[in-house]
């Protein structure tokens, strides 16, 4: 891991590959490492830098309160003290949310935008997914002990029979009480923006099989923002870039490389 000093903070970040910069925002359960595989295959074409945010991984912050404003800035302070003027970003889950917001508060600082089985900036997971987010909830709370059924409104049942180590997503997550209790407080802070006010070039994806975020709210967000596109990849639950990193990579690419 490399660090930086930036908005106020020590970010740790991990940098490979060549071409121009992307940006990728990790989950709220995750931090950089859930995009080893997603972020070489696309090493070949980009520079990837995968960051951790603030009470994840190797960044250090201060235990101050802090919002999606302050995690939209260190997005931008990142992006400038590595000595980008502009960059791609890709952002997933709740950095999707991130990432809606540094789009519209640094628009100068983004390139093209990716948001990944997300949700609007402002909406509750709970509001969109009425039927499943109570139990999610009771599975959060009683971790580790409902950890094959937590995780399995991120990865189908099957592919985490194939795939066990998918479950250290959540076991390698070392964040103590009180930084868990400042990201969770994170989305129940008021914040307005206006997702037409998001001028960069975006594709909006969702995996077809998201037991979290249902896929019909995820593409909603392109209905709001100018000249976004939008895919499903069929087969993938709300954690693409680890369940099949080469089609959410494929989809990613395309899309950064158009020439319109």
């Amino acid at each position: 891991m490399d660090r930086v000093e930036a908005n106020g903070i020590s970010i740790g970040f991990r940098r490979s590959g060549e071409g121009p910069p992307l940006f990728l925002l990790h989950g709220a359960e995750a931090d950089h490492s859930m995009f080893d595989a997603f972020g070489a295959a696309l090493a070949r074409y980009f520079t990837v830098i995968a960051y951790d945010q603030r009470d994840s991984g190797a960044t250090l912050n201060p235990p101050e309160p802090y919002g999606l404003g302050e995690l939209a800035d260190d997005l931008a302070a990142l992006i400038a003290a590595l000595g980008y003027g502009r960059a791609h970003v890709f952002g997933t889950s709740f950095g999707g949310v991130i990432a809606q917001v540094a789009a519209v508060r640094h628009p100068a600082r983004i390139d093209r935008l990716v948001l990944a089985s997300t949700f609007r900036v402002g909406v509750s997971v709970a509001s969109i997914n009425p039927e499943g987010f109570p139990r999610f909830a009771e599975l959060r709370a009683r971790l580790p002990e409902s950890l094959p059924a937590f995780a399995e409104y991120f990865f189908a049942p099957g592919y985490i029979a194939a795939h066990p180590e998918a479950l250290r997503l959540f076991t390698d997550n070392k964040r103590d009480a009180r930084q868990r209790e400042r990201r969770g407080a994170v989305l129940g802070q008021p914040i307005a923006i206006s997702l037409e006010a998001i001028k960069a070039p975006t594709l909006v994806l969702a995996g077809s099989e998201d037991r979290l975020i249902p896929p019909v709210h995820t593409m909603s967000l392109a209905q709001e923002i100018p000249g976004a596109r939008s895919a499903v990849i069929e087969g993938v639950g709300h954690v693409g870039t680890i369940q099949d990193p080469a089609a959410v990579a494929a989809r990613v690419r395309e899309f950064l490389q158009r020439k319109d």
